[in-house]
């Protein structure tokens, strides 16, 4: 367990700092909601802020001390920092070299010249996946978009029988897969197993990503029949490149922390010796920032030296990376002040004595209140941040594998029926060239197919763990 998990749950099993009634704290987490959710939507606040100030009106309504409100909405936010942001830092810096080195246009090129027409989709599904491990999913559009509209023009497809498997692949790592900042914040609130959830995670990916992408796409298609806008198909980064990494090499490097935090959950499981000496090299190489770190070092020389880059340029690849991530970091941040503030309020055992009595499964809870708040703020990170925050005491008592798929439930959650005020809604939207109603045909009810199948397979993953 980190660090931080077990400052969570030390956290979770401190007195309260406000002796409301359950009444009148339940009045207040929804409150509190409602002011986040109307400064983003109504007033269009950015995120960060409406989080901080949502904190701070939570402690009010329960009548909680202010310095007390602060000093948790701090705590929160120094926390999830400290647990999250370098990770975030170093995905940020893998995914900016995999893109201007060419490596991502190679990986797309070898794939789409060894496809045929009705392979056409499940390439698309492949790549975006692949492509999407790495990369914040507004990164992954803007990468991809430039090859799907290339693919459906070329090819004279339907462009949602090209971009929805896409976008399908890249949303579905986004929400269910580390190092995404949602699964890894989700992660550290509840106490997962890292390793586990990944490997639980990419077994609830593969249908999910099927049904949404390659197959709701036949009818998306038939819904919404457009072709790819002109105006929208930008220049690919490595179109002003005299080499690229190849492909195999650049897989490779995507795939490493992947692999290595993989081995480390086997070991885990296999060993179960905190003293054995296979198992303390692999608690190393396998923790999240080694394996980042380790891909990031192994990147600069398979992706970025392969490009003919200099020292200069890749020392200007990875500061031009950090840079768009500040506004993600104060976002995960908050929003882990936000849950703390929560969680010293007493909320999540207000939530336990609630539910225990009721028949509804703690997987299918969490769930719910993922949807809730995805649904009223538009930000999967923001509902996924806030849920694991509410549930993160369901998780006492629970196996690994239960707790990791409680992740997976709120990460599931997180992603339901993107609307009006999701900005990947609109990103989507202007990209293809489509109206509200469109898009909502075609990427709001790609999501949700997202959202209820991942859902559907985390809870027959629950009967047999």
């Amino acid at each position: 367990m980190t660090s931080l998990s077990v400052e969570i749950l030390a956290a979770d099993a401190a007195e309260p700092i406000t002796s409301a009634g359950d009444a009148q704290l339940g009045i207040a987490v929804l409150a509190g909601i409602a002011v986040i959710v109307l400064l983003i939507t109504k007033f269009k606040l950015h995120a960060f802020l409406a989080l901080t100030i949502g904190s701070l009106a939570l402690g009010a309504f329960a009548g909680a001390p202010l310095a007390d409100a602060i000093k948790s909405f701090s705590t929160g936010l120094g926390n999830t920092v400290a647990g999250v942001g370098v990770l975030i830092a170093l995905g940020a810096i893998l995914g900016k070299l995999l893109a201007d080195s060419g490596g991502a246009d190679q990986i797309v090129d070898t794939i789409l010249a060894k496809t045929g027409k009705r392979a056409m989709p499940w390439a698309m599904v492949l790549i975006a996946s692949v492509i999407g491990l790495p990369l914040f999913f507004e990164v992954g559009i803007v990468l991809l978009i430039p090859v799907v509209l290339m693919v459906a023009k070329r090819g004279n497809y339907s462009l949602m029988r090209i971009g929805i498997p896409a976008l399908a692949g890249l949303s579905v790592m986004h929400g269910l897969i580390p190092p995404h900042p949602g699964p890894l914040v989700a992660i550290d609130a509840v106490g997962a197993n890292l390793g586990v959830t990944l490997a639980l995670g990419l077994v609830v990916a593969i249908p999910t990503v099927i049904l949404a992408g390659p197959v709701f796409s036949k009818y998306a298609a038939r819904w919404v029949d457009i072709q790819a806008p002109e105006k929208m198909i930008p220049a690919r980064p490595s179109e002003d490149l005299e080499k690229r990494p190849g492909f195999g090499v650049t897989v490779a490097t995507i795939l490493l922390p992947v692999v290595l935090m993989l081995v480390k959950a086997l070991v885990d499981i296999v060993v179960d010796d905190p003293e054995n000496g296979v198992q303390k090299v692999t608690d190393v190489i396998g923790s999240p920032l080694i394996a980042l770190l380790a891909a990031v070092i192994v990147a600069m020389f398979t992706m970025g030296r392969a490009a003919g880059f200099t020292k200069e340029q890749l020392s200007s690849t990875v500061d031009k990376s950090l840079a768009p991530i500040a506004g993600v970091l104060l976002i995960v941040g908050a929003g882990g002040g936000f849950k703390q503030t929560l969680i010293d309020l007493g909320v999540g055992q207000m939530i336990l004595d609630f539910s225990k009595d009721w028949s509804i499964p703690a997987l299918l809870l969490a769930w719910l209140i993922a949807v809730a708040i995805r649904l009223a703020t538009g930000s999967a990170t923001v509902a996924t941040i806030s849920a694991a925050g509410l549930v993160a005491p369901l998780a006492e008592g629970m196996s690994t594998g239960e707790v990791s798929l409680l992740v997976l439930a709120i990460g599931a959650g997180s992603l339901f029926f993107s609307h009006v005020n999701d900005a990947g809604f609109w990103l989507v939207k202007e990209y293809f060239g489509m109206d509200v109603g469109q898009t909502i045909k075609t990427w709001s009810v790609m999501e949700t197919i997202i959202s209820v199948v991942g859902i559907v397979f985390v809870l027959l993953l629950s009967l047999v763990l």
